[in-house]
């Protein structure tokens, strides 16, 4: 019982401290941009909230925001699939194969470092303008972070189990999908809950593609005009769906992970 109140207390507390946070700096925000020399750059943020709540009402292009939020979702997580089925194959086969590793990291590390934006040209010219050549950008932003959690998963499992599980009579097969898997299973977890955000933020270079919808267009379209409000709702926007896509996949990962967490008790 003690243990339930303690932890309900605590709970309590990271609510009210990140309560506390986000207010004072949109009280700070407010401040600066009304009696600062910022105010001729930065919109105070009652306006940018009320912009915000306003474009789910009044439509911003074609479209209310939900319709622009809902677009770039769709876009996002047509591509966060592919990359996590690419990123986690890749992944555990370079971490569980020398022989894969030994084709395929090489490749995997030169390309790694590239940015999402700088693909963009290629994009156009491979896969038009439609919304393929968005899926791969923010394919890229996703796909490495989760082959890369996902090599290190597999090549951490420890080799003590593995060997267990052999001299206990399993087969190579068995020992792949009984230990290796579950072993990888957490980190492949953490990469998947930084792609989905890093997926995300990908999504306004991906819509700087030929674009009229979506959160992404909302700031380049901003950008175009020179309209700093629109801007800013359009960061809002990223920022504010990031954050909830970020907290399902963490509570995705409690929830499917929780027999990880009871070990580490």
């Amino acid at each position: 019982m003690g243990k339930l109140v303690k932890g309900h207390n605590e709970k309590m507390q990271t609510i009210f401290a990140a309560l506390t946070a986000v207010i004072g700096f949109l009280v700070v925000w407010e401040l600066v941009a009304r009696f600062t020399g910022a105010k001729m750059f930065l919109p105070p943020a009652s306006v940018i909230i009320q912009a915000f709540l306003t474009s789910f009402v009044v439509p911003v292009g074609k479209y209310t925001m939900q319709v622009h939020i809902a677009i770039s979702l769709y876009r996002v997580l047509v591509a966060f699939l592919i990359a996590t089925v690419a990123g986690v194959f890749l992944g555990v086969f370079m971490g569980y194969s020398k022989t894969f590793e030994a084709i395929f990291k090489p490749l995997f590390e030169f390309v790694r470092p590239i940015p999402p934006l700088a693909w963009i040209p290629m994009s156009i010219l491979w896969f038009g303008i439609g919304d393929e050549s968005k899926w791969f950008i923010i394919f890229l932003g996703s796909f490495t972070f989760i082959t890369v959690n996902t090599y290190d998963g597999t090549k951490n499992v420890d080799k003590t189990l593995m060997g267990a599980a052999r001299m206990l009579g399993a087969n190579e097969r068995q020992v792949f999908t009984r230990v290796v898997l579950p072993s990888a299973v957490p980190y492949i977890f953490a990469g998947l809950q930084i792609a989905i955000t890093a997926g995300w933020s990908a999504v306004v270079a991906a819509e700087m593609i030929r674009s009229d919808e979506g959160v992404g267009w909302l700031i380049v379209m901003g950008m175009s005009t020179g309209n700093t409000i629109q801007i800013m709702v359009g960061i809002v926007a990223i920022g504010a769906i990031g954050f909830i896509l970020a907290t399902l996949m963490s509570a995705l990962e409690r929830r499917l992970c929780r027999w990880n967490r009871q070990q580490g008790l």
